[in-house]
Order: C-alpha cells, then sequence, then structure tokens
C-alpha cells in the first residue's frame, strides 16, 4: 500500500510548508519533492527525492548530472528530469547575476569569494571576465566562452568587445579548473600575456587572471606571470 503525500497532515507537506514559510525552511529532500511534483502509484514524491539523493554524492553532483542521469531513477521520467535540471540551472544564473551592489573586486580574495560558488563545481571550463569602472567596482560579468572538459579556446577580442561595450576601464580575467588544480597551465600563461598587451593598445587594463579549483584558487598577477 502507498502511504503517499495524502497521508502527511496538510500543514506538513512540502509544498503547504513553502507556501506558509518560504523555501528556506525546507529540506532538500523536501524542496526536490516539490519540483517532482507527483510521485507514482507506489511512490510519494518524498520517497522518489530519497531516491534521487541516494543516487547521488552530495548536491554538487546533482547538480551537475543531466536528463539522462536522473531518468533511470524509479519515479524520474524524462519531463520530471528536465524539470530538476533546469532548476539547478536556474539557481546557478540566479547566483552568478545576483546584484552586488557594484561590487569591489580588489584583490584576488575578492575575485574568488565572488565567482567561486557559482564556478568551483563545473564540469568544462567557463571562462568569464569580470568588467570593472575606474574605482575597481563590477559594472558586470560576462561569460566569455565554455570550453571542452580540457580547455577552452577564447580570443581577446571575445573579451575586450563587451569590455568596450560597457565603458570597462579594466577586466579580471577567471576560468575553472574542472580538475580541482588552479595550477596555471602554459595555455593560462601565453594567453593572459597576450591579452594584458591587447587590452593596453586599446586603454583597458588587464588587473589579473584569477584560476579558480577545489577549495583553491590562483592569482597570475600574484605569480608573477605578467
Amino acid at each position: 500500500m502507498r502511504m503517499g503525500v495524502q497521508s502527511i497532515p496538510v500543514a506538513e507537506r512540502p509544498r503547504e510548508r513553502l507556501y506558509q514559510g518560504g523555501a528556506a525552511q525546507l529540506s532538500l529532500q523536501e524542496l526536490i519533492a516539490v519540483v517532482i511534483g507527483s510521485g507514482t502509484r507506489s511512490a510519494s514524491a518524498l520517497v522518489v527525492a530519497l531516491r534521487v539523493l541516494e543516487r547521488f554524492d552530495g548536491i554538487g553532483e546533482l547538480g551537475r548530472a543531466e536528463v539522462d542521469d536522473l531518468r533511470g531513477i524509479p519515479g524520474i521520467g524524462t519531463a520530471c528530469a528536465s524539470r530538476l535540471v533546469a532548476a539547478f540551472e536556474l539557481g546557478r544564473r540566479g547566483v552568478l547575476n545576483a546584484p552586488r551592489d557594484r561590487c569591489s573586486l580588489r584583490s584576488p580574495q575578492d575575485v574568488a569569494g565572488y565567482f567561486t560558488e557559482s564556478m568551483a563545481h563545473l564540469d568544462r571550463e567557463h571562462f568569464r571576465a569580470a568588467l570593472l569602472n575606474t574605482k575597481n567596482r563590477l559594472i558586470r560579468s560576462v561569460t566569455v566562452s565554455i570550453g571542452s572538459l580540457n580547455a577552452s579556446i577564447v580570443h581577446p577580442r571575445e573579451v575586450l568587445k563587451p569590455a568596450i561595450a560597457a565603458s570597462a576601464a579594466s577586466i579580471i580575467l577567471v576560468h575553472n579548473h574542472p580538475t580541482g588544480d588552479p595550477t596555471p597551465s602554459r595555455e593560462d600563461i601565453e594567453f593572459t600575456r597576450r591579452f594584458a598587451r591587447c587590452g593596453e593598445l586599446m586603454g583597458i587594463e588587464l588587473l589579473d587572471h584569477v584560476i579558480i579549483g577545489s577549495g583553491r584558487y590562483e592569482s597570475l598577477k600574484e605569480g608573477g606571470y605578467f
């Protein structure tokens, strides 16, 4: 006999708890159950949500799952898997684009603090540029390239074009290493030096290039690479 959500008192059901007190009070299992919406004949949405959590090693791995990774779980079809993948993508974009009152990026620590949450667990290289005004306050950040597991191919003009459009005074380059090791590669160093020269010609200074790893970061400026 199925013990569904209907067997739970109304006030304790995930959706009702969300309506009454907001999403922050829900457990991860309950949040997933809300996204799932409904379970199956043999399992409630909460049970299916628990199966999802048991399949993956933490929220980071779950957030990187693709539709095919999810829909093999009992109770998760293509539509439900798509909703879960979309929900995590919305969360990532929300973190990346959340207004932060023109925060100042004056050190590698500032840069790592701003970008690590949205970049440290990505499974491909994402190359971003922080566009700054004359007071080193962030105008906006732009994603310039999403590469393969091993490399991201970027041309300086792809960074300079949005910088010019935003009237940026300076730029900080940021990208992640999916391996978790932020040590700069030869290609990272060569590109940074080439970009610094191009930026100088355009009157837009390259302040730093920060590589995000797993719990660590590297500043090419502090490392003396350019």
